[in-house]
């Protein structure tokens, strides 16, 4: 299949976030659909229509693209003659075959969101519904519609009276070019400029650090990530290696731009100061431990070689379950290398450190520990508590995009703590990777929500440390 037949879809291996994030990579392309312009509720079957009144349909709006659901189609067309159920990834798909038209639904699996039309065909040949332009939701029922993954994102609700819908609002994400209406159709307060903005604030005190001149500079993070938006700006200057390995011809992936705004954005990072080693793969290929093995070696590697720009202290990986993978010894082994090199490997596996997210109260200012609440992804008993919801992260749609994350996930608490131990390292450089570990638990912040990161104390800490 031809690259510009696919789509993005959500791939995540199991156990990594404990839900499905931040993983966009190229999926198979879902086949074509149909829909029909017809009279809401009609009790006998409507009959065929033509293909020209299938694209008559699309074009006034009655079906569009990831707005139509299976149940509004079949009001237009009846019942369908018959269906199949495919899933590729974490994408599930379904198409019904009706006469003349067929339509394919897709939805992220396990998000608990509606299937939405995807692609139509009539007549043999397919339909422009909308599929690469703007979303423009028509009421405010299509609020139900937007899985609360990707939410908002690029849509347009500009037509929409929105007063009365700030709970369904406060659970969807959205980003630079969601469209809004004016503020006279917003509720009370719901300002989406000064979430963005709010958003990028790392929190628990990290800004006063960088105003102190704690901002990671003199050392070294490797991401080991999906391919990434080169140029953003939140990370386009810090970043001093990137290489790929099995990437060829995959474009930017939503999972890169997220993970390294998060530990060296310039206003939403950790550590903006810190120098990025970027490791590009395909997570979606790479389902035994022996290519992340490969790839911790040549870190180690490259490290070993490095002159002119800071030494890699700490390796992010927003992954999980490499303890149930095949070859699990190998993988430990070549952690072990890394450490015994003086490089940290922090994952989302909990065989490295149970973790738990943290949601921002949007109300709190100060973001203290005690302006946070437990987020939706949560380890039993969680040794550390991470910041990780509503937050605002790099888009890998434009290099002055962004996108507000209502809910966040274990994929972004890795890339906090690797810039939190980068300013550790700052401050003393002689501490030994296990030991930034343990400072971590050891300064947290006992809260209601669990013990919280505090990299306020994490650097005072080591500065004692011998």
């Amino acid at each position: 299949m031809n690259a510009k037949n696919k789509l993005p879809v959500t791939r995540t291996a199991r156990s990594s976030h404990s839900h499905l994030l931040p993983a966009l990579v190229l999926g198979t392309a879902l086949a074509a659909v149909s829909a029909l312009h017809g009279a809401w509720g009609q009790e006998a079957p409507p009959a065929p229509a033509s293909p020209e009144a299938v694209r008559a349909a699309a074009r006034d709006g009655t079906i569009a693209y990831r707005l139509t659901t299976p149940q509004e189609l079949e009001r237009l067309l009846g019942q369908p003659a018959s269906q199949r159920s495919t899933r590729d990834g974490d994408m599930e798909c379904r198409t019904l075959e009706f006469a003349g038209a067929t339509a394919t639904f897709a939805r992220v699996a396990e998000l608990g969101s509606p299937f939405t039309l995807w692609d139509l065909q009539a007549g043999g040949r397919a339909v422009d519904i909308g599929r690469g332009r703007q979303v423009v939701l028509r009421t405010v029922d299509d609020l139900k519609k937007p899985d609360h993954f990707r939410g908002l994102a690029g849509m347009s609700l500009a037509k929409l009276d929105l007063r009365d819908q700030l709970e369904v609002l406060n659970g969807l994400s959205f980003d630079s070019q969601t469209a809004w209406p004016g503020a006279d159709r917003l509720p009370a307060g719901f300002d989406p400029a000064r979430l963005l903005e709010d958003g990028k604030n790392p929190g628990l005190g990290v800004r006063k650090l960088h105003a102190a001149g704690i901002d990671g500079r003199g050392v070294g993070i490797a991401i080991i990530d999906q391919p990434l938006l080169l140029d953003h700006e939140e990370y386009k200057d810090r970043v001093v290696k990137y290489s790929g390995v099995e990437v060829e011809g995959v474009p930017p992936q939503m999972h890169g731009a997220a993970v390294a705004s998060i530990a060296v954005g310039k206003s939403c990072g950790v550590a903006p100061g810190a120098a990025l080693y970027y490791f590009a793969c395909p997570p979606w290929k790479w389902l035994g431990n022996e290519p992340w093995a490969e790839q911790l070696d040549r870190i180690v590697e490259t490290n070993r070689k490095l002159a002119g720009t800071p030494k890699i202290k700490v390796v992010s990986i927003s992954l999980g379950a490499f303890s149930e993978r095949p070859n699990h010894a190998r993988w430990q082994q070549a952690v072990k290398k890394a450490e015994e090199a003086g490089i940290l490997v922090v994952t989302c596996d909990p065989s490295f450190l149970t973790l738990g997210t943290l949601k921002r109260l949007e109300d709190r200012p100060e973001l203290t520990a005690s302006d946070y609440k437990r987020g939706l992804y949560f380890y039993p008993g969680a040794a550390l508590c991470v910041p990780a919801a509503n937050r605002t992260l790099a888009s890998f749609l434009g290099p002055r995009l962004y996108t507000y994350d209502r809910n966040g996930g274990m994929s972004w608490t890795v890339p906090y703590l690797a810039g939190v131990a980068a300013l550790g390292w700052q401050v003393n450089p002689a501490i030994k990777p296990q030991e930034m570990v343990e400072l971590w638990k050891r300064t947290a912040v006992k809260t209601l929500a669990g013990p919280v990161i505090d990299p306020v104390a994490v650097v005072e800490a080591s500065k004692g440390c011998k």
